[in-house]
């Protein structure tokens, strides 16, 4: 806690980010220990982290560091979102996948999704994204960096598709835009265009970049009219986070077309 603390007040975020990672992977899998420990011992429902539910048989019975390290979970996730924030400790630090799996680990035994830090480690960098519109059968190369959800991306490929008058449809605002970037706060914006996968299901906006699917080693993205109007408020879901959807080019139409027949009706 105290290197992220120290991280958000300017430390330096690579010297800091190794030892918190390690220290937090041993404390996600001391987690998954104390999860198992626990439903072998019917305890019943999990206790919170404060300790609540926890009796001082459960140190003897379970073990002293999983109790420890599940009461330590939330100070470890944000200690690694402060990190995580930091595009450098991105695409230069080891060991986020192991991480990863850990948290995905406790997040099943524990039906606790430790969302924030899920997300973090999921964060792409420089990513290629191919984006179809299927009205008209154009494409695009763009790269999507630091986006910490599909709100703020939906927002963003707005304002670099609509925005340039590539692609019919409501742009955002420009303070919508700037809050998805690097602007603090949110401001209302209101949905420009359906996104669907190559596989036809809808792409939500709860979801991350992360989950689009991808087709010849591109995640790909096919914009539709909206299904219905949806508002929400537009901004950055890791406010220390610096969020940027990039165009690169539009595809020769040949490529698109290719690439459009690989794509699955959407479903629903």
């Amino acid at each position: 806690m105290l290197s992220g603390a120290c991280v958000e007040r300017g430390a330096e975020p690579l010297a800091c980010a190794p030892a918190v990672f390690a220290s937090a992977l041993d404390a996600f899998e001391q987690a998954a220990v104390f999860c198992e420990r626990w439903a072998a011992s019917d305890r019943g429902e999990l206790p919170d982290h404060e300790g609540e539910g926890l009796e001082e048989a459960d140190f003897e019975r379970i073990g002293f560091e999983p109790v420890m390290a599940w009461q330590a979970l939330p100070q470890f996730e944000m200690a690694c979102v402060a990190m995580l924030n930091s595009s450098q400790v991105r695409r230069e630090v080891l060991g986020r996948e192991g991480l990863a799996a850990a948290v995905a680990r406790v997040a099943e035994l524990s039906g606790e999704p430790f969302k924030c830090l899920a997300y973090a480690l999921a964060v792409l960098d420089d990513e290629p994204l191919i984006v179809l519109d299927r009205a008209t059968g154009a494409g695009f190369a763009l790269r999507a960096s630091g986006v910490g959800d599909n709100f703020q991306l939906h927002t963003l490929l707005a304002d670099a598709l609509i925005g340039r008058g590539l692609v019919a449809g409501q742009a955002p605002s420009a303070d919508a835009v700037a809050c998805c970037r690097d602007r603090a706060g949110m401001v209302p914006t209101t949905g420009s265009f359906n996104l669907v996968g190559a596989d036809g299901e809808w792409i939500w906006n709860e979801g991350n970049p992360a989950d689009i699917p991808v087709v010849d080693g591109v995640r790909l993205v096919v914009l539709d009219p909206p299904a219905y109007r949806r508002n929400w408020p537009a901004g950055r879901f890791f406010p220390g986070m610096t969020g940027e959807v990039v165009y690169d080019r539009a595809l020769a139409p040949e490529e698109s077309a290719a690439l459009l027949a690989q794509v699955a009706k959407p479903i629903g």
